[in-house]
């Protein structure tokens, strides 16, 4: 059930379009989401001090085998005019694959929803990295409380389809059946409709973004790199990450990992975030 690497030349052709930014308050919920900013500094402990909670964060991350992640800045503020859509006049909703900025920042986004792995839930919850997932109906039905979880941690629950189908291979009312779809089940599982879609394996065409618009979504979001078990997949020659980029990975364990759990696969993946020099964002506070 994995996005994959196809359409990656469609995506590089409108991957300068861009959403403006948007902010949140450190530590106050997201207004169109409700959901807390989860890349707002953590408070300290009651009656704790800021020694503590830094021996607190060291502590949690030692736990997972890892060096702490450096807090990332705060958003931008004010939020800026929404420009048009790449290639357009026609203002149909954007298509993007990184966010503009000079901050060492990158964005994680988790694809599908087959694996759902209770130490993945802890993992996050201890480390309090922000990410946001792009959940397909297909297969997360079996146990939406687990991502219900991660949402309570303020991560973002955003649209994947219904059952995960190559959108180009589809007529104009199956890609709104697969997408609206969705918004609908997601709104009703998790409170609130997505404004964010990702198509399964990056592929779209002119019709999933009329379907998109329709459906109620703001921005088909794709990506710059992919994790794989312990190396990144990257699109740019230079294979380095850049400020802004969003890093697709999935909800996989060790039948498709070859052994390695998933959070295995995301400590792999924040040391390769570290090594480069960056840190981790909440997307939705720049879309």
């Amino acid at each position: 059930m994995g996005s994959g690497i196809g359409g990656t030349a469609l995506a590089c052709a409108v991957l300068m379009t861009v959403l403006a930014t948007g902010c949140t308050a450190a530590g106050a919920a997201d207004s169109r989401t409700g959901e807390p900013s989860a890349s707002a500094p953590q408070s300290k402990p009651p009656g704790g001090t800021d020694t503590d909670a830094k021996a607190e964060t060291d502590a949690a991350y030692r736990k997972w085998g890892l060096e702490p992640m450096a807090a990332p800045p705060a958003p931008p503020a004010p939020p800026a005019a929404k420009p048009p859509a790449q290639g357009a006049a026609d203002g149909r909703v954007p298509v993007i694959s990184e966010i503009p900025t000079k901050e060492k920042i990158v964005f994680l986004t988790f694809d599908d929803g087959a694996e759902k792995d209770p130490e993945f839930v802890t993992m996050m919850r201890d480390l309090k990295v922000p990410f946001t997932m792009f959940l397909t109906e297909s297969v997360i039905r079996e146990d939406y409380d687990h991502f219900k979880k991660l949402q309570q941690l303020g991560n973002g629950v955003h649209n994947h389809t219904l059952t995960h189908p190559n959108l180009r291979t589809l007529g104009a009312s199956a890609q709104k059946h697969e997408i609206c779809g969705q918004q609908e089940k997601l709104k009703n599982r998790y409170g609130t409709a997505p404004r964010l879609f990702r198509p399964p394996y990056g592929n779209w065409n002119e019709t999933t973004r009329a379907a998109a618009e329709s459906c109620g979504i703001e921005a088909i979001v794709l990506w710059r790199e992919s994790m794989q078990i312990t190396n990144m997949q990257y699109q740019r020659g230079d294979k380095k990450l850049h400020p802004g980029d969003i890093i697709l990975a999935h909800f996989r364990g060790p039948s498709d990992l070859k052994g390695a759990t998933m959070t295995e696969m995301t400590a792999n993946l924040l040391r390769h975030i570290q090594e480069q020099g960056f840190t981790v964002a909440r997307l939705e506070d720049y879309l």
